[in-house]
């Protein structure tokens, strides 16, 4: 039974269904008697597998940032552990000069009963403890991401760095000029604070300037996208 070819060439009728007329190796084609070669025969291109898709390799900046990101957010966490330790006493010293403020402005007023000056106080130190341990694992999540490259993590530091320098900067201009809010409940927050947070912003900073010239001039990690058999970039 003689095969009938379909009007563009590409299929030919087998007597149970449309079938193809190009060979495996896509060189050859079934005109109908013969196999001649594919371009003699006029029909639409023939559809080109395409090749895979570029990849990110590592570069000579892409350890250092991971080792900088991970070290600066461990540290970070170490630090975040340690703040009920040594803010609880000042806890306690916001609620005793809030209180004696107040009763200066006011003091016909009896203060308030020392049952709720400790209950606000605990409450106070709980929201510390809740905080710590919220940032102690976004410092454990964010060290692991930055081990393993994970490209969605360097965005969220690339932001968290952002934001913690405009932070810094806005401490900085609170100390230069005095925070009202310290001024209306009586209470001066310490110098030394003001001081941490410029110490801290310079590394802060850096790390987040790094990370953005590293995103610009090669990728995610200082990665680079190449071809596949292409050359990693240094």
């Amino acid at each position: 039974m003689s095969a009938r070819l379909s009007p563009d060439g590409m299929y030919y009728w087998d007597g149970q269904q449309w079938v193809s007329t190009l060979s495996h190796d896509g060189r050859s084609r079934w005109n109908g008697s013969a196999w001649v070669p594919a371009g003699a025969m006029s029909g639409p291109p023939v559809y080109q597998q395409p090749g895979p898709p570029a990849t990110r390799v590592a570069t000579s900046w892409t350890r250092p940032l991971q080792f900088a990101v991970a070290g600066w957010y461990a540290l970070s966490g170490l630090y975040a552990l340690s703040l009920p330790f040594w803010m609880g006493g000042m806890v306690t010293q916001v609620m005793s000069d809030s209180m004696q403020r107040q009763q200066q402005l006011n003091p016909n007023v009896s203060p308030p009963p020392a049952e709720l000056t400790n209950m606000v106080t605990s409450m106070m130190t709980v929201g510390i403890w809740i905080g710590t341990f919220v940032a102690l694992a976004v410092c454990v999540v964010v060290v692991v991401g930055a081990l393993k490259r994970w490209t969605w993590m360097y965005y969220v530091v690339l932001v968290l760095g952002g934001l913690g320098t405009l932070s810094a900067a806005l401490n900085l201009v609170s100390a230069a000029t005095g925070s009202p809010m310290n001024g209306a409940s009586g209470f001066n927050t310490p110098s030394w604070l003001y001081a941490l947070s410029a110490v801290v912003a310079i590394p802060t900073a850096a790390l987040f300037v790094w990370m953005l010239v590293a995103l610009v001039k090669r990728g995610p990690w200082g990665m680079t996208r190449i071809a596949p058999g292409g050359a990693s970039a240094e």
